[in-house]
């Protein structure tokens, strides 16, 4: 049988507990998981990419030994689909909020579906208790010296406090 590679990409500026539901139960579908740090160069981040990856690390290696899954972080800054190529994944994995999600990703799957036909997109549907967090909507609360405790792993106060 194949091995089961997944490709979860994202910014993750900042990583939130939406991104880790979705990390966790991606974690259950795959053999291998590999989280991709987005770079934009053209954006303003509210993380750097170090600090994005170091919180990656710290936040998922539990849940990846919990569900027996290797996990692998990478960045990349060209097309998605490249960059699941370039590490061997045959799947793609996107988390679901709303149907504003779902109709974004759907024209993903269908432009990534002409680029890269060998590679399967699945949705995660995001669980009840995250489903409203936004990564851009934290860093505009961050941005405005607003509590997101709510909305972020511990490791992700830590550090913007430091800042």
């Amino acid at each position: 049988m194949t091995k089961q590679i997944g490709f979860y990409p994202g910014s993750f500026d900042p990583i939130t507990n939406g991104h880790l539901d979705v990390i966790e139960r991606a974690c259950r579908l795959v053999d291998k998981l590999i989280v991709g740090v987005g770079v934009h160069h053209s954006k303003a981040p509210l993380t750097t990419t170090e600090e994005r990856f170091e919180l990656l690390q710290q936040t998922t290696a539990a849940m990846a030994a919990r569900n027996n899954t290797e996990l692998e972080l990478v960045t990349f800054d060209g097309l998605m689909v490249q960059a699941a190529r370039d590490v061997g994944a045959n799947i793609i994995i996107r988390g679901l909020r709303d149907t504003t999600d779902y109709n974004y990703e759907m024209q993903m799957v269908g432009m990534n579906a002409q680029m890269a036909p060998d590679q399967q997109t699945v949705f995660v549907p995001s669980s009840p208790h995250v489903r409203h967090i936004s990564a851009t909507l934290v860093r505009q609360i961050a941005q405005m010296n607003g509590d997101i405790s709510a909305f972020v792993p511990s490791a992700v106060l830590k550090l913007l406090a430091k800042k």
